[in-house]
């Protein structure tokens, strides 16, 4: 039998954080004296002590630990490690973008973002819509395009996307995902040929990931507010170049359009 003391020296682990996952029902010890309330480890333990402490190194609840631990089957266990871990690279990835927002908003570009408004026809499309949560836009908007690709082999343009202001302000509301088309295709699975209404839009190109897209919707917002213009519709999005046409993330550009009108009474 080993002391704690010992135990802790052979697994870098303080006593502290042993009395703490005995008290959490996470690691035992093979004995405690009854007389002296001193806890003893098996050298079996070390292998287990070591797993606990990697899995709270990566966040994991102590209720997940638990059930981990006593999951017997090894791909079950690595199916609830994988899980954990997409939630950490989800976490990862908003840390990214929020300290990607805050470089570009400490540093802004010294000309800001360049607009103009432009009168857009009626445009025939193919699309896919549905009423999504804000947190799901990415995943539903890669299986619309999926769905699109497999019904239009050649579009006439760049795909593109309508939110309703509902997904900015309640966190969900209707999305339509769209490729342009010379002609209507087809029915089939949710793709159906439909027409964007004739548009008055405020345009701004936001250059790079997405991660940083909101400041350049902040900066588009600010021009329409200081041109006396307001918002009349869903926000239209036009994936100029994207991750679909090349991999260097520099050259990705988003062109946002916000439909506007003028303010009555305004110079």
């Amino acid at each position: 039998m080993l002391t704690i003391g010992e135990f802790a020296r052979m697994t870098h682990l303080s006593v502290r954080t042993l009395r703490r996952y005995h008290e959490a029902g996470l690691l035992e010890p093979a004995q405690v004296d009854p007389s002296s309330g001193y806890r003893y480890y098996d050298a079996a333990q070390i292998p287990t002590a070591q797993v606990i402490f990697q899995l709270r190194e990566l966040d994991v609840p102590l209720a997940d630990v638990r059930q981990i631990l006593l999951t017997p089957d090894p791909a079950a266990r690595a199916a609830l490690v994988a899980e954990h871990l997409e939630r950490l690279e989800e976490q990862l990835a908003r840390t990214q973008a929020a300290v990607a927002s805050l470089h570009r908003l400490l540093r802004p570009e010294p000309a800001g973002v360049t607009v103009e408004l432009r009168q857009v026809p009626v445009q025939m499309v193919a699309a896919v819509e549905a009423t999504v949560a804000d947190t799901d836009v990415l995943a539903w908007y890669a299986g619309a395009m999926a769905e699109l690709d497999a019904v239009v082999s050649q579009p006439e343009g760049p795909p593109g996307g309508l939110y309703d202001n509902a997904l900015f302000t309640h966190g969900r509301g209707h999305v339509l995902v769209h490729v342009p088309i010379a002609a209507p295709v087809p029915a089939v699975g949710r793709v159906r040929s439909t027409e964007l209404p004739a548009a008055e839009l405020a345009v701004a190109v936001h250059a790079g990931v997405h991660d940083t897209i909101e400041v350049t919707y902040g900066e588009l917002g600010r021009w329409v507010a200081d041109h006396a213009l307001a918002v009349a519709g869903p926000v239209r999005e036009t994936y100029l170049l994207g991750p679909r046409d090349t991999p260097d993330s520099a050259r990705w550009r988003t062109e946002i359009g916000w439909p506007v009108f003028r303010v009555t009474g305004t110079g």
